[in-house]
Formats: structure tokens, C-alpha cells, sequence
């Protein structure tokens, strides 16, 4: 007999089913046993009676967490005891057999609870059980959801999806890359990506004109409430566009994503408002404002467009100036506004210099930011010289897509959208650890698999590295 789920007992009342799950509460009423048992759908009550001896003997053993198979028959549940809190609590299910898959010591953590009470260094060791709980459990859920529904619309769209590679080259890109020593090249060193960057830019390159990926990305940098060392994003890049036709995408792609999968929503304003950085940060003091309008529900989704960036900041901040040279705000790659580039190509005025670049806020948070790229290498070689690097440089952080951009690359941009943020934004969790199946702690350890750990001398021999 195939196994039936949990939420589907009901579909078989009067008939024999068998169920396949975990026991999440015992109770023993006399010569009357009731087991809540759980599987992925939901939880069943199940009924033991002393009449059967033999089941009744193994259910008085049975305990928090074990593993079992039962077989027995759906029934309706007299409408006194009915179980409103439960899609199938107007049925049980009156066992006839049961075999215990597996045992289970007493779980550290408590798991019948929303979690929230617990410290987080338990709840991370013993993620596995963690996730066991059923807040967790809706958030992977919607988390999948989320991702299909995305890669379905854009996939309707023309777009094709991609995988870049994760072991790459350390480049230019705002934050300190996590490195990979090459035991083949000794002194050598590959490092995780930061992002697709360059990848989804020389894919424009090769004429794919429409990508995008779901891409884990690596950034050595102070964790928070916001942010993981690896995280995920929503990686696209289109040819031949606008920063309208982007800006445009992603907020038809949301609200639909929305509308579709969380009804319970109430996106406040459609279209998204747009903001310039000055009046951002004139208004609210920030360039991911929360412009909600009643911060106190829940539902309320408040999207912005924050556009008109700067595109280079002193490297002396105090000074405005630049005196000690100067970086750029997002990212190198980006394209000066068309009233700006001929500023750039003579490098003047570069405090004053707006860059095709657009984020998306909500709630308060920066979920996504891209930009129009410069696609002539004598624009991105332009960048890089205000930036302060030499011809050495240019040629070792950025030669290979100096070289690609002289076979004919195209006009493009493109954006990356945190899936891991706007999860934890729409699923009311006051953090992205919440909605991300095994994260890191807030100092950057993963304490159920020990990790950060110590090297052997041989694996550091292998590579030719020594530790100071």
C-alpha cells in the first residue's frame, strides 16, 4: 500500500491508510494512546486502544521525535473533538499496525515552538532539528515557491538561465573576497565570487542577450541582521535595453511574484515611487528609505526606486574632494548617465558625475541594485584610471574584459535582487538567517559543522601555504 500524507486523510475516510512520520506529541490517556504524528504535509492524530495489545504495547514505548510507520483506518472525528487548528483535524486515524523506523534521543532544543525563545548558538548547532519547526519549515517553503515562480516568469520572457563559475579570479568589486589556494599553481590563488559580475557582462558579450541565474555569492565581510557571508540573488543581465526596460522587469517580476504567491500583501504604491540619492537622503537620511506609511502592519510592502547615484566618493571622505583619490559608490562597471560620460572621458568634475545606476529599497532595506555598463573598453579603462590603477592593474584586475569588450560587446545592464532579504522581509522574520536552510552565526560560524576549523600541516603543505 502507498503511503498517504498527513493532509490527505480525509480524502480516505472509511479506508485503510498508511502514514510515514514523525511523532511531535504522545499522550496517554489510560487504555487509550494518542499520537500526533508529522510528516511534510502537516500532522494527523492517530489512535491506539489497549483492544489491540500487540500496536498498544509499541505505542506505550513510542517517544518525542521517533520515526514510524502506521497503518490504520480514517475516521470521522465526533464533532465535539473536531481540531479547527488542523486542515485534517476532522479525522484520526485508528491504528492497526505500527513499525518504528528509527529511535530518537530527547532533542536538545524545543521544536513545538516558533524558536524565537532560544539562543541562537543552539539553535544553529542543531540546525537539523531547528528546521523541524514549523515556522522554518513555511519559510523554505515559500523560499522555493518564490524561486520557481521567478524562474517561470522569466523564463516566459525569453531568458535563459546560466551557472557561472565559483571558483574564479579576485577582482575589483567593494568587499574582501574569500580565497581558494591552487595546489596545481602553487602561490596561486583562485577566490569565490562576490558576485557574477564580470561573467554575466561577458555573456552579453557572447550574444546570449538574456540571462539570468539564482547565484551564490561570497562576500569576507562583518555579518548582521541583513547579511551572510554566501547568500543568494536573482543574477540578470540584458542586451540591447534601457535602464527603463530593467527598472521595469524587475518591478513587474515582484509585483506579480507577490500578487500571485502572498495575496495577504498590500504593496502600497503601483508603480514603484522613484527617489533621486539627494532627495533620499535629503528626506529620510538614507538610500534604502523606508517610506511606509504605517509601519505598523505587517503586510504593508513599501517599494522605492532610489536612482541618480554618484559614481565616485573620495576615498577621504571628510575632504568631498578627492584629494586622496577615488573609488566608486556601487560598482567599477557601471555607465556614467549619457549627460555625464563626456565628463568622464575627460575626467572632470568626477564628484559630480551620476552613474546609470538604480537600486530597489523596501521596508528600509536594500533588496536589489544594478546598472547600465559601460560596454566600450575605453569607458571601463576610464573608470579604473580615476580609480588610481596603474596600467599593471587594469591589465591583471580587468584585461580580459578590456580585451572582450573590442569584439563587438553590445549596450547592456542588468541588476541582482537579494532573494535571501526580501524572504525575510515578506515573511515578517526579523532576520535572513531565518530564511535560509543552514546560515552562518552572527560572527561567521557555522556551529553544526564546526566551521571555520584548523588546517592539517599536510593540507597546508599541499598548497604551499604557512600560517603566521
Amino acid at each position: 500500500m502507498e503511503r498517504t500524507l498527513t493532509n490527505d486523510i480525509g480524502e480516505h475516510e472509511g479506508k485503510e491508510v498508511v502514514l510515514m512520520g514523525w511523532v511531535a506529541v504522545r499522550r496517554d490517556h489510560g487504555k487509550i494512546i494518542f499520537i500526533d504524528l508529522r510528516d511534510r504535509s502537516g500532522i494527523a492524530q492517530c489512535v491506539f486502544i489497549a483492544k489491540n495489545p500487540e500496536v498498544y504495547a509499541i505505542a506505550e514505548t513510542l517517544r518525542h521525535e521517533w520515526v514510524i510507520k502506521l497503518t490504520g483506518t480514517v475516521s470521522k472525528r465526533p464533532e465535539s473533538m473536531v481540531n479547527t487548528d488542523l486542515a485534517n483535524g476532522a479525522w484520526e486515524v485508528k491504528a492497526s499496525a505500527i513499525e518504528v523506523l528509527n529511535v530518537a534521543e530527547t532533542p536538545p532544543i524545543a521544536i513545538d515552538t516558533d524558536g524565537y525563545d532560544i539562543g541562537e548558538e543552539h539553535r544553529l548547532k542543531y540546525r537539523y532539528l531547528d528546521l523541524r519547526r514549523e515556522r522554518l519549515q513555511a519559510n523554505l517553503r515559500l523560499r522555493h515557491e518564490v524561486i520557481a515562480h521567478m524562474r517561470d516568469y522569466l523564463n516566459d520572457r525569453d531568458f535563459v538561465e546560466v551557472e557561472t563559475p565559483i571558483i574564479s579570479k579576485s577582482t575589483p568589486e567593494g568587499a574582501r573576497d574569500y580565497l581558494v589556494p591552487s595546489r596545481v599553481h602553487p602561490g596561486k590563488s583562485y577566490a569565490l565570487p562576490q558576485s557574477p559580475q564580470q561573467y554575466k557582462q561577458l555573456l552579453m558579450t557572447a550574444g546570449l542577450e538574456r540571462y539570468y541565474q539564482f547565484a551564490r555569492c561570497f562576500r569576507d565581510e562583518d555579518t548582521r541582521g541583513d547579511r551572510q557571508p554566501e547568500f543568494t540573488q536573482l543574477d540578470l543581465e540584458m542586451s540591447f535595453v534601457t535602464q527603463e526596460n530593467i527598472m521595469n522587469l524587475i518591478e513587474s517580476l515582484y509585483i506579480d511574484t507577490i500578487m500571485t504567491l502572498m495575496p495577504e500583501k498590500k504593496i502600497q504604491q503601483i508603480p514603484f515611487p522613484r527617489l533621486t540619492y539627494k532627495e533620499a537622503m535629503e528626506k529620510y537620511e538614507s538610500d534604502k528609505p523606508d517610506i511606509r506609511e504605517d509601519k505598523n502592519d505587517p503586510n504593508l510592502l513599501a517599494f522605492c526606486w532610489v536612482i541618480d547615484f554618484p559614481f565616485f566618493e573620495p576615498l577621504d571622505k571628510n575632504s568631498g574632494q578627492g584629494e586622496k583619490g577615488w573609488t566608486f559608490t556601487h560598482n567599477p562597471f557601471s555607465a556614467a548617465q549619457p549627460e555625464h560620460a563626456e565628463n568622464l572621458r575627460k575626467k572632470e568634475n568626477i564628484g559630480g558625475i551620476l552613474a546609470a545606476q538604480y537600486d530597489l529599497a523596501l521596508n528600509g532595506y536594500e533588496i536589489g541594485g544594478g546598472s547600465i555598463r559601460n560596454h566600450k573598453p575605453e569607458d571601463l579603462r576610464t573608470v579604473l584610471e580615476i580609480m588610481g590603477y596603474d596600467e599593471a592593474r587594469i591589465k591583471e584586475s580587468c584585461g580580459h574584459m578590456l580585451e572582450a569588450f573590442t569584439y563587438g560587446t553590445p549596450p547592456h545592464g542588468g541588476i541582482a535582487m537579494g532573494i535571501d532579504r526580501l524572504l525575510a522581509i515578506v515573511a515578517n522574520e526579523p532576520n535572513i538567517r531565518e530564511v535560509i536552510a543552514f546560515p552562518k552565526t552572527g560572527d561567521a560560524r557555522d556551529l553544526m559543522m564546526d566551521a571555520p576549523s584548523p588546517l592539517a600541516k599536510n593540507q597546508l603543505d599541499e598548497v604551499g601555504l604557512q600560517l603566521k
